[in-house]
């Protein structure tokens, strides 16, 4: 019997460590050779000797799995070093068939005290981040199919945050990020259907070494227990996500963590008001709009903060 990805040849940003870890792992797993891409260096283990970059040991870890895997080293957000990650998956690989953006920075600060350099860098590798992949992967599924090729097969799956959905106020470059790489997500999933290719977007919840002080007020998992924010409960979805099972899915958003998957719905209008006039005037908007919004909850905003509630069970 033949594993979903079979054949199948995949990159996954970020993942010397983590929830990319996780992901490059659970990808190899179902059958696909991956390209471990991280930033991270080489560097030296406990007793001062020289130790492999955390991509070149996941992708070790993988091929002595049985796997095929090459790490890559570079930074996603700079445009030319995108291009060379998806150039050595096609060299590797003959091909490249899904491309999972999870690389990621957290410069956290409430926004009154947020440098520009905290807002640029974290907006650079996220957002810029999965832009620069998704170009150059969306370039090479193009150029199949322009060249003739039948059946040409695409996933992307995209990293955004509960930051996002909820509102973070700690967060305000993060969560600007992930908001607009939902936007980008939907707008490539419409622009790659014809192609066959998909994009959807995870909100994870995760306990890494990125998010240690994020969750630092949840509680740790008994003896023998899996901790609820365990990356592992993430990297099934992706690998969903990647499969051929999930042709049908797609330009959605999904949150997961700790046994539960939630599908989140689109937005809704709640209300419309139109004019009784050509044209708006101040004193029409405010009789409309004033009790509107006075007889709604209190501090409700466009945020959906009940996410974070969301649980298994």
């Amino acid at each position: 019997m033949s594993l979903p990805l079979e054949g199948l040849s995949a990159i996954v940003t970020g993942a010397g460590r983590g929830l990319g870890r996780a992901e490059a792992l659970e990808l190899a797993r179902l059958g696909a050779a991956v390209v471990v891409n991280d930033y991270g260096q080489p560097g030296r283990d406990g007793s001062g000797a020289a130790s492999a970059a955390p991509a070149e040991e996941v992708a070790a870890e993988i091929r002595a799995a049985g796997g095929r895997a090459v790490g890559h080293l570079g930074d996603v957000s700079d445009f030319e070093t995108a291009r060379a990650l998806v150039d050595l998956a096609v060299a590797e690989f003959g091909k490249l068939d899904v491309l999972v953006n999870n690389a990621g920075i957290l410069r956290d600060r409430m926004v009154f005290s947020m440098s520009e350099d905290e807002w640029d860098s974290v907006v650079r590798v996220h957002l810029k981040g999965h832009f620069n992949t998704t170009h150059f992967a969306a370039v090479h599924w193009r150029g199949r199919a322009k060249a003739g090729e039948t059946g040409v097969y695409g996933r992307i799956v995209n990293t955004s945050s509960e930051a996002f959905l909820a509102g973070s106020a700690g967060q305000p470059n993060y969560a600007a990020a992930k908001g607009g790489i939902v936007g980008l997500t939907t707008s490539t999933a419409l622009a790659l259907a014809r192609y066959g290719v998909t994009a959807n977007a995870i909100c994870p919840r995760a306990r890494t070494r990125m998010t240690e002080d994020v969750f630092a007020g949840f509680g740790e998992p008994g003896e023998g227990e899996l901790d609820p924010l365990s990356p592992e409960h993430v990297a099934p979805l992706v690998g969903y996500l990647a499969s051929p099972a999930a042709s049908g899915v797609n330009g959605q958003l999904l949150v997961v963590h700790g046994g539960m998957v939630a599908v989140v719905d689109r937005p809704r209008v709640s209300a419309k008001f139109d004019t009784a006039k050509e044209a708006f005037t101040y004193e029409e908007l405010d009789g409309l709009l004033t009790p509107h919004y006075a007889s709604r909850p209190a501090g409700e905003t466009f945020a959906a903060a009940e996410v974070l509630g969301l649980k298994k069970g």
